[in-house]
């Protein structure tokens, strides 16, 4: 308990001192950051890090039906494709909405 008091204090503090960063004034020619390309780009790997991740799940998953009814073969490396490509496709979307947002 003490030491998530502890954290619980220090996050507090570092978020109270951060304050004064974000009070500049907006004089003369100041760079702007593209928070859509930010966040895009942050989505993006999201999907494909979860998307490799559940790919990975199919992919044992089908390695481990094989094993117990190889006769099974054309079933299961139907259901296989089909469900890696409606991942992929998910991560192809994203894709997509990044290229609309940004461009």
């Amino acid at each position: 308990m003490r030491k998530f008091v502890m954290l619980t204090f220090m996050m507090m503090m570092a978020s109270v001192m951060a304050v004064p960063a974000f009070a500049q004034g907006t004089t003369g020619a100041v760079a702007t950051t593209n928070w859509v390309a930010l966040t895009s780009g942050f989505a993006l790997a999201l999907a494909a890090g979860l998307a490799a991740l559940g790919q990975a799940r199919v992919a044992g998953a089908a390695c481990e039906a094989l094993g117990r009814n190889p006769a099974a073969r054309p079933g299961i490396m139907v259901a296989l494709i089909l469900g890696l490509a409606f991942i992929e496709s998910l991560v192809l979307y994203v894709l997509v909405i990044v290229f609309v947002k940004v461009v």
